[in-house]
């Protein structure tokens, strides 16, 4: 029997570790590996910011109080440069205000250390599989795009107004052509799209929305 393929090397998951304390940076890099997840770790924020960037799947452990730049302050400039990687941030000197204020910058949990070490796993694996779905997320809006953009302006109008549930009669009378141009308009969208139904390319339309 054939032995599965292992994941590419830029497939496999990478954890980001950012802590100041050393102790605390090889306990959680040992962790991870322990179930098979690598995992790289730095000193502060601006040790990270400096690294050669990784593009792939993982997540960032942040701890809040950090020398310089703090989590919270990195994870607010992660957002505005578009970057949506998990973050689960960590903290020994934790409150209310400030996990509030981490949760709704999208972060996706907040341990007040000491955590228990399946508490981390089980968020280090909620964090691996939410960036895996948001970039087959990204790769699928992106191929809708570059589809959507072999359509003519006017199989665009036509597809605009399919996806809006228009019949083909309402379509040539909005459009102001007979039904067998939106007929042929039609069927050159499915197939430019690479869709066999409404429903199919109502989803891609969706996904231009994004």
């Amino acid at each position: 029997m054939t032995a599965p393929a292992k994941p590419a090397a830029a497939e496999r998951p990478l954890v980001l570790i950012v802590d100041d304390d050393e102790a605390i940076r090889e306990a959680l890099t040992d962790l991870l590996r322990s179930v098979g997840i690598e995992a790289k770790s730095f000193g502060s924020t601006r040790e990270l910011l400096e690294a050669a960037p990784t593009d792939r799947p993982g997540c960032l452990i942040l701890d809040v109080r950090l020398p310089g730049l703090s989590g919270l302050d990195l994870q607010a400039q992660l957002q505005r440069s578009g970057n949506t990687r998990p973050i689960i941030f960590m903290t020994g000197h934790g409150d209310i205000p400030m996990s509030v204020r981490a949760m709704k910058a999208g972060a996706l949990d907040f341990l007040t250390k000491p955590f228990r070490d399946q508490d981390m796993l089980d968020a280090v694996t909620a964090a691996i599989d939410q960036d895996r779905a948001q970039r087959q997320d990204a790769a699928a809006a992106k191929q809708a795009a570059a589809l959507a953009a072999t359509l003519t302006p006017r199989e665009a109008e036509v597809m605009a107004a399919v996806v809006k549930g228009l019949m083909n009669k309402q379509i040539a009378g909005q459009l102001g052509i007979s039904e067998i141009t939106v007929k042929l308009h039609r069927g050159n969208v499915m197939r430019k799209m690479e869709v066999r139904s409404v429903a199919d390319l109502v989803r891609k339309a969706e996904l231009l929305q994004r």
